[in-house]
Protein backbone atom coordinates (compact mmCIF):
# COMPACT_ATOMS: atom_id res chain seq x y z
CA UNK A 1 0.00 0.00 0.00
CA UNK A 2 1.21 3.19 -1.10
CA UNK A 3 0.79 5.82 1.91
CA UNK A 4 2.16 9.47 1.66
CA UNK A 5 3.59 10.85 5.82
CA UNK A 6 5.70 13.05 7.00
CA UNK A 7 8.38 11.73 9.63
CA UNK A 8 10.38 13.37 12.32
CA UNK A 9 13.83 13.56 10.63
CA UNK A 10 15.37 13.44 13.71
CA UNK A 11 14.04 10.18 14.58
CA UNK A 12 14.92 8.61 11.39
CA UNK A 13 18.40 9.96 11.57
CA UNK A 14 18.66 8.76 14.91
CA UNK A 15 17.02 5.22 14.03
CA UNK A 16 19.35 4.64 10.56
CA UNK A 17 22.24 5.52 13.39
CA UNK A 18 21.43 2.92 15.80
CA UNK A 19 20.07 0.14 12.96
CA UNK A 20 22.14 0.51 10.27
CA UNK A 21 19.34 0.68 7.97
CA UNK A 22 19.49 2.96 4.89
CA UNK A 23 16.27 3.85 3.57
CA UNK A 24 13.16 5.71 5.17
CA UNK A 25 10.76 2.74 4.43
CA UNK A 26 12.99 0.20 5.70
CA UNK A 27 12.79 1.97 8.68
CA UNK A 28 8.95 2.43 9.13
CA UNK A 29 8.72 -1.34 7.86
CA UNK A 30 11.57 -1.93 11.14
CA UNK A 31 9.56 0.22 13.14
CA UNK A 32 5.96 -1.34 12.82
CA UNK A 33 7.25 -5.10 13.45
CA UNK A 34 8.34 -4.08 16.35
CA UNK A 35 5.59 -2.34 17.35
CA UNK A 36 3.29 -5.22 16.38
CA UNK A 37 5.92 -7.60 18.68
CA UNK A 38 6.14 -5.38 21.37
CA UNK A 39 1.88 -5.62 21.54
CA UNK A 40 1.97 -9.10 21.48
CA UNK A 41 4.37 -10.12 23.98
CA UNK A 42 2.28 -7.83 26.03
CA UNK A 43 -0.60 -10.30 25.35
CA UNK A 44 1.73 -13.09 26.17
CA UNK A 45 2.65 -11.51 29.83
CA UNK A 46 -1.05 -10.96 30.10
CA UNK A 47 -1.41 -15.14 31.01
CA UNK A 48 1.43 -14.85 33.09
CA UNK A 49 0.22 -17.09 36.20
CA UNK A 50 -2.79 -17.90 34.53
CA UNK A 51 -1.44 -21.65 32.94
CA UNK A 52 -1.30 -24.87 34.72
CA UNK A 53 1.73 -26.80 34.25
CA UNK A 54 2.26 -29.90 35.26
CA UNK A 55 5.69 -31.86 34.82
CA UNK A 56 9.09 -31.87 36.24
CA UNK A 57 10.75 -28.93 35.18
CA UNK A 58 13.81 -29.62 36.21
CA UNK A 59 14.02 -32.84 34.68
CA UNK A 60 13.11 -31.46 31.35
CA UNK A 61 15.62 -28.96 31.71
CA UNK A 62 18.32 -31.19 32.02
CA UNK A 63 17.39 -32.84 29.01
CA UNK A 64 18.15 -30.28 27.24
CA UNK A 65 21.88 -29.57 27.81
CA UNK A 66 23.94 -32.23 25.68
CA UNK A 67 26.92 -34.53 28.05
CA UNK A 68 29.70 -33.12 28.83
CA UNK A 69 32.93 -35.47 27.28
CA UNK A 70 34.81 -36.39 30.79
CA UNK A 71 37.82 -34.48 30.99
Amino acid sequence: MRTNIVLDEALVEKAQQLTGIKTKRAIVDEALRMLIRLYEQAEVRQLRGQLHWEGDIDAARLTRIPEQPPC
